[in-house]
C-alpha cells in the first residue's frame, strides 16, 4: 500500500534558494553514521560537507547553502552538557532536516515534547506512514528503517505535522513545509533503511530547491576555476606518486594552468616493483605534463634509520618530501604553490575538518613541517576516493590508472611494522607485493577489493621446516579489505585456494619467509594499514 498520489496533497512550494551554490551542509553532533549523511546527499548529486555543530553562523551564512542536516547524536538534548542546538539554525531561511538527534534538538528548542521512551529502539524497526506530506510522498504505508535511540518525540512542535510513526516512537517524522524544517527518526543514510535515499532526495529537491547536478565534469570545472583563481600566474610544483590522488591532482592543475606546472616524483626507495618507471612513462610520455624524477632512496633510508614508531615514520617522510621539493623548486624558479592529493578522508583522520580525534597523522595533512614554505593547492580535500575515481575517469585516465589500489604516501615504510625500515625488510615486502598483486589479479578480484597487500613485523621471527632443516624466518601478513571510501572497511573473504595459492608462493619463492598468516580485522575497530 502506498500513500496518496503527489497530486492530492497541497503544500507550499521549496523554499527558495538563498543562492547559486548547490551544496547541503551536514551539522555533527556526533552521530556514528554523520560521515555516511554527506555521502548519501553527494550521491544524489548535491555537493554536501560535514561540519562540527558549533561551526560559527557567519560561516554558514557565507557558504549559503542550499539547506543544513543536523545528525544523530548519543546525547539526550534534554541533559547537561548535551550539545545544543542554537535556534538561529533554523531561522537562518534554508531548508533543515533533523536526523535522529537532530529531529529530538529541532522538537525540544521548538517547544515539542521529547522524553525517553519506555523502552530503546535499535535495529530495524517497522514505520507506519500515516500522512506522507511532502518528505515521505509516494513510499509505502508500511515500511522498515534502522533506529538507534533511547529518546522519542511525544508531541511534535506547534505549526508541525505528525507524518509517521513506529512501535516505539509515537512521532517517527515531522515537517513544517511552511518553515522548510524536517525531522525524522530513523537513519536514511544506512541500507537497513529502504527507502532512504527517497527520503534524502525528496529533501534535496523538493524541500531545497537542488537540480542535483553535482557531477565529475562540474567537479573538473569548479576545481579547474578555483585553481586558476588562487595561482593566477604564478608557478606550481606537484608531488605525484603516480597514485590516482596525486595523478588526478596534478591533471586537473596541468588543465587550469598547462605549463606553470611541474610535477616532481620522488622515489624514496619505499615504491613497489618497477613503479617508478611507470608514473614516468604515464605522465611524462602519456599525458605530457612537466615532470622532474628525483632519485631520493639513500637519502629516505638514512632520515629512517632507526624510527620505530609509526607516527614518527610518518612525520620523518612527509618533513623529508617537503625538503626534497623545497631543493627541486630552487632548481626550476621557485614555484609558490604545491598541489598535493589530500583526500576528505585524510583530513578527517589526521583530526581535521570537523573537530574529530587523530587516528593518524596522513603524510600530506598531519606529516607537514611547521615551516612549510609553500602554499598549499589541494584540489581533491572535499572528495573521497570513489569520486577522485570518477574525476580521473572523466579526465582520460587510464582504467589501470584509475583502479590503482590505494597505497600510503610513506609507502613500504609503513608496512614494516614495530621495527626499522631496512632495505633487505623492503625488498622482502616488495617481492611478497607483487606475488599476492598477481595472484589477485589473476582471480579476478583486483577492482572487488578495496585495498590487498603484505605487512611484514620486522621483530617477530617463527621457526619453521624446510627443506627438513629447521628455518627461523619472517612472517608475512595478508591484509585484504571492501570498501567504499576507507572510513569504514571490511575485511575481505578471500577464496581459500587464492590464499593457499598465496601462502605457498610467498614461501617458496622468498627465502627470508617461513609463515603467512591472513588478518581479518574489520575497520573499526582496526585500520586499513597497520600503521
Amino acid at each position: 500500500m502506498t500513500g496518496p498520489d503527489a497530486a492530492t496533497v497541497e503544500l507550499p512550494p521549496a523554499a527558495p534558494r538563498a543562492s547559486d551554490t548547490q551544496e547541503v551542509l551536514v551539522l555533527d553532533f556526533g552521530g556514528q553514521y554523520s560521515q555516511l549523511i554527506a555521502r548519501r546527499v553527494r550521491e544524489q548529486g548535491v555537493f554536501s560537507e560535514l561540519l562540527p555543530h558549533d561551526v560559527p553562523l557567519d560561516e554558514i551564512r557565507g557558504r549559503a547553502p542550499a539547506g543544513l542536516i543536523l545528525s544523530g547524536g548519543p546525547s539526550s538534548v534534554y541533559s547537561p552538557g548535551a550539545p545544543p542546538l542554537r535556534p538561529e539554525l533554523l531561522e537562518l531561511g534554508v531548508p533543515v532536516l533533523g536526523i535522529c538527534y537532530g529531529m529530538q534538538a529541532m522538537a525540544y528548542v521548538l517547544g515539542g515534547r521529547v522524553e525517553g521512551a519506555p523502552k530503546g529502539e535499535f535495529g530495524r524497526s517497522r514505520l507506519t506512514v500515516h500522512e506522507p506530506g511532502r518528505l515521505l510522498q509516494g513510499l509505502p504505508h508500511e515500511q522498515s528503517c534502522l533506529m538507534s535511540h533511547r529518546d522519542t518525540v511525544f508531541a511534535p512542535p506547534p505549526g508541525f505535522r505528525a507524518l509517521a510513526s513506529s512501535d516505539e516512537s509515537p512521532v517517527a517524522a515531522f515537517e513544517d513545509t511552511a518553515r522548510g524544517l524536517y525531522g525524522i527518526q530513523f537513519h536514511p543514510e544506512v541500507d537497513l533503511t529502504p527507502h532512504g535515499s527517497e527520503i534524502l532526495a525528496r529533501f534535496l529537491s523538493e524541500g531545497c530547491g537542488c537540480d542535483m547536478s553535482w557531477t565529475p565534469e562540474s567537479v573538473i570545472d569548479e576545481a579547474v576555476e578555483r585553481i586558476r583563481r588562487q595561482v593566477g600566474d604564478g608557478r606550481v610544483i606537484c608531488g605525484l606518486s603516480g597514485g590516482v590522488d596525486s595523478s588526478v591532482a596534478a591533471l586537473l592543475t596541468h588543465r587550469a594552468v598547462g605549463d606553470q606546472l611541474t610535477c616532481v616524483f620522488v622515489d624514496h626507495g619505499m615504491m613497489r616493483r618497477n613503479e617508478g618507471d611507470q608514473v614516468i612513462a604515464a605522465f611524462r610520455d602519456a599525458f605530457g605534463v612537466p615532470l622532474v624524477a628525483v632519485d631520493a632512496r639513500e637519502r629516505f633510508l638514512a632520515r629512517l634509520a632507526g624510527v620505530t614508531e609509526p607516527e614518527g615514520k610518518r612525520k620523518a617522510i612527509g618533513s623529508e618530501f617537503i625538503r626534497v621539493f623545497e631543493e627541486e623548486a630552487a632548481r626550476i624558479g621557485n614555484p609558490r604553490y604545491l598541489v598535493q592529493g589530500t583526500l576528505y578522508s585524510d583530513v578527517i583522520e589526521s583530526g581535521g575538518g570537523t573537530g574529530a580525534a587523530t587516528i593518524k597523522s596522513h603524510h600530506n595533512v598531519g606529516g607537514l613541517p611547521t615551516d612549510l614554505s609553500f602554499e598549499l593547492v589541494e584540489p581533491l580535500r572535499t572528495l573521497f576516493k570513489d569520486e577522485v575515481r570518477e574525476v580521473g575517469a572523466a579526465l582520460g585516465m587510464s582504467e589501470r590508472l584509475v583502479w590503482r589500489q590505494p597505497f600510503p604516501g610513506p609507502g613500504l615504510a609503513i608496512r614494516v611494522v614495530g621495527g626499522e625500515v631496512t632495505e633487505e625488510r623492503l625488498a622482502i615486502l616488495r617481492d611478497a607485493d607483487f606475488i599476492l598483486q598477481e595472484e589477485v589479479r589473476a582471480a579476478g578480484l583486483y577492482r572487488e577489493l578495496w585495498q590487498s597487500f603484505c605487512v611484514l613485523p620486522a621483530e617477530l621471527r617463527t621457526v619453521g621446516v624446510q627443506g627438513d632443516e629447521r628455518s627461523y624466518g619472517y612472517v608475512i601478513a595478508i591484509r585484504a579489505v571492501t570498501s567504499q571510501d576507507a572510513m569504514t572497511a571490511e575485511w575481505a573473504r578471500l577464496p581459500h585456494d587464492l590464499v593457499a595459492r598465496v601462502s605457498s608462493r610467498l614461501i617458496n619463492e622468498i627465502s627470508a619467509v617461513n609463515r603467512v598468516v591472513l588478518d581479518v580485522t574489520s575497520k573499526p575497530p582496526g585500520t586499513i594499514e597497520w600503521e
